[in-house]
C-alpha cells in the first residue's frame, strides 16, 4: 500500500514536473527580451528623425505626384521643393507630421531592435558569439518588421496625411495633429482606414530583412576576417559605413512599394486598391513612376540610418553593459548548494 502511495505520489509529482517544464519551454523565450534594445531603438530613430524630418516630407510630397491630381503641389527638384515649402508655409511647414514621425520612427525602430534581437538569441540560444548565415538572419529580420508594421501602421498613416496638408491643396480632410488625424479617420475610415497601405507594408518587410540581413553579414565576416568574435564592438566609422551600406542596397532594390503604400494613404488619391495603384502608376508614368522620390528618399534614409543604427549600437552597448554591472554576482552559499 506505501509501495503503491509513493509510486503515485512519485508519477504525481513526475506529472507536476513535466507540466512545470513544458510551461517553462513554452515561455523560455522570454529569458532572451532584453529592453535595453528597446530604448536604444526608439533613441536612435527619435534622433535621426528630429535631424531629417524634412527630407522625408518632401520625399513623400514627390512620391504622391502622380501629374494628374491638381491638388498636389509642384515643384522642380530637391532645392525647388524646399525653398517653396519654406516660403509658402515657413519653418514650420517644414515639420508637418514629426510628430506622429517621432512616434513612429522611434516606436518602431524600438519595437523592431527589440523583435529582432529578441528572435535572433532565441535562434542563437543565447549564444551571441554563434553565426546565423543570411537566410536566418533575414527570418528574425523579416518576423520583426511584420509585428513591427501590425503595431505602428495606423501612426504612419497619420504622418503621411499630415506631411500632404499644405496651403496650396484646401481640402475637407484636415488634422489638428497626431490624435486628431487617428481619431477622425477612425470615425470615418474605420479601422481600414488606418491600416490602409498595409499590403505594401507587409511587401516592404523585405527592405528591412534585406538591409539587417547585409548588415548583419557585413559586421560578421568584418570581425571574422580580423580574427575576433562576431559580436566584438566596432568603432563609430565602421558601424557608418555598414549602416550606409547596407540602406542603400536594401533602398534601391525596395523603393517601389513606398511609392505604392505612400499613394494609397494619401487620401487625395482614390485607388481600388493595391493592384489597382500598380496598373494605374504604371499607365500613366511607366516605371519611373516606381522610383518618384528616390533621390530625396536616398539623401534622407541613408543618413538617417547611419545616424539610428550608430546611436542603437552605443546606447545597447552601454545599456547592457551597465546591467551586467548592476547585477549581483551569485553567493558563496547558492555556489556550495548548486555543487
Amino acid at each position: 500500500m506505501a509501495t503503491a502511495l509513493k509510486g503515485g505520489g512519485g508519477a504525481a509529482a513526475g506529472t507536476a514536473a513535466a507540466a512545470a517544464g513544458g510551461a517553462k519551454g513554452k515561455f523560455a523565450w522570454l529569458a532572451h527580451v532584453k529592453y535595453e534594445h528597446l530604448m536604444a531603438g526608439v533613441s536612435g530613430g527619435v534622433t535621426s528623425t528630429l535631424l531629417l524630418h524634412p527630407l522625408d516630407l518632401i520625399k513623400i510630397r514627390f512620391a504622391v505626384n502622380d501629374g494628374r491630381t491638381a491638388a498636389v503641389p509642384q515643384y522642380r527638384g530637391l532645392t525647388g521643393a524646399f525653398l517653396t515649402i519654406f516660403r509658402q508655409e515657413g519653418f514650420r511647414g517644414l515639420y508637418k507630421g514629426v510628430t506622429p514621425n517621432i512616434w513612429g520612427s522611434g516606436s518602431a525602430w524600438g519595437f523592431y531592435f527589440l523583435f529582432y534581437n529578441t528572435i535572433k538569441t532565441w535562434i542563437q540560444d543565447g549564444n551571441s558569439a554563434q553565426p546565423l548565415g543570411p537566410a536566418l538572419h533575414m527570418l528574425a529580420a523579416a518576423e520583426a518588421g511584420v509585428l513591427t508594421l501590425a503595431m505602428t501602421n495606423p501612426i504612419w498613416v497619420v504622418k503621411t496625411r499630415l506631411c500632404l496638408q499644405c496651403s496650396e491643396r484646401p481640402s475637407a480632410h484636415s488634422y489638428a495633429g497626431m490624435v486628431d488625424g487617428l481619431k477622425k479617420i477612425y470615425r470615418t475610415e474605420g479601422v481600414r482606414g488606418l491600416y490602409s497601405g498595409f499590403v505594401p507594408g507587409m511587401l516592404g518587410v523585405s527592405h528591412g530583412a534585406l538591409q539587417f540581413m547585409t548588415y548583419e553579414e557585413m559586421k560578421n565576416r568584418y570581425n571574422q576576417n580580423r580574427k575576433r568574435p562576431i559580436d566584438a564592438k566596432l568603432t563609430t566609422v565602421e558601424y557608418l559605413t555598414f549602416a550606409a551600406v547596407s540602406k542603400l542596397i536594401a533602398a534601391a532594390a525596395t523603393y517601389p512599394y513606398q511609392v505604392i503604400r505612400a499613394r494609397l494613404q494619401d487620401h487625395n488619391h482614390r485607388y481600388k486598391g493595391t493592384w489597382d495603384c500598380v496598373k494605374l502608376t504604371w499607365r500613366y508614368e511607366s516605371w519611373r513612376g516606381f522610383y518618384k522620390g528616390l533621390g530625396p528618399n536616398l539623401l534622407r534614409v541613408t543618413p538617417a540610418t547611419m545616424v539610428t543604427f550608430v546611436t542603437y549600437e552605443n546606447v545597447s552597448r552601454y545599456l547592457l553593459d551597465l546591467g551586467k554591472a548592476g547585477a549581483p554576482a551569485p553567493s558563496s552559499s547558492s555556489s556550495a548548494s548548486s555543487k
